[in-house]
């Protein structure tokens, strides 16, 4: 397998500056929920919300969809549930990427039968070109090309989830 860098970590850290400042702004008058979805997101989330200034409260969900494969099952299931109430709080929803767009729809919904203030999604990286449903993303940090990505939290078959920087995975 090769690695070929597609976002270094200094363009990673910049976007998050960006985003960091958008969300503060939009978030201002309120504290909101920040959840971060395991494992992917877990970097992501760690270094976003260190860049926040404001007071925020922090929760993580686990789902599963890609067991050891590259390719979504397409069946989803929650492996953590977010043990925050969430009912009439503002949720950001922090994803490590949305690629076809079940994953984060499916998550969306769920959360959404719990009556928040507000939801909104946030993610660092989106495949629009894989998209099968529609999802409704607030913050995008990058958008991709349609490859196989590891690195800053995103794995595969658990692996190159250490890296600093965004790769594409080729054989």
């Amino acid at each position: 397998m090769k690695l070929s860098i597609l976002i270094t970590r200094e363009q990673i850290n910049a976007r998050i500056d960006q985003l960091a400042t958008q969300i503060a702004e939009d978030y201002r008058d309120r504290r909101p929920l920040i959840l971060g979805t395991l494992k992917g997101s877990f970097i992501f989330t760690s270094d976003l919300v260190r860049k926040l200034d404001m007071p925020v409260e922090i929760d993580f969900v686990r789902l599963s969809s890609y067991g050891s494969g590259a390719e979504t099952s397409g069946k989803i299931e929650v492996v953590q549930d977010v043990r925050t109430i969430i009912e009439d709080r503002h949720v950001l929803v922090i994803e490590d990427i949305v690629d076809t767009g079940l994953t984060a729809r499916f998550l969306l919904d769920h959360l959404s039968s719990r009556q928040p203030s507000s939801l909104s999604l946030c993610t660092l990286l989106d495949k629009p070109s894989r998209r099968t449903v529609e999802v409704p993303i607030a913050y995008v940090g990058f958008t991709v090309p349609n490859k196989f990505v590891v690195g800053y939290g995103i794995d595969f078959d658990e692996k190159f989830r250490n890296l600093p920087d965004v790769c594409a995975l080729e054989d």
